[in-house]
């Protein structure tokens, strides 16, 4: 399927990407989340039932499988 992104030349590819979302406060990270992206500009696309699947992985949440470290960004005044 071509780009929706106006001017954008790329179609869309079925690709496993990393999903982040903030939830009740906390980072939760998705990893291998099924999702059509452009090969041009990285437009990402999720299906529906992609969506109920995370919403259901948001409100059902178990156990991480893996953790990783979360940093605060730090502006640097000049």
């Amino acid at each position: 399927m071509k780009c929706t992104i106006r001017d954008c030349t790329g179609e869309y590819e079925t690709r496993y990407i990393v999903h982040t979302v903030r939830h009740k406060g906390k980072v939760i990270v998705i990893d291998n989340v099924p999702a059509e992206v452009c090969d041009v500009c990285g437009d990402v696309l999720l299906l529906p039932i992609t969506v109920c699947a995370l919403e259901r992985i948001l409100t059902r949440r178990k156990r991480a499988v893996r953790t990783a470290p979360v940093y605060e960004y730090e502006r640097v005044v000049a």
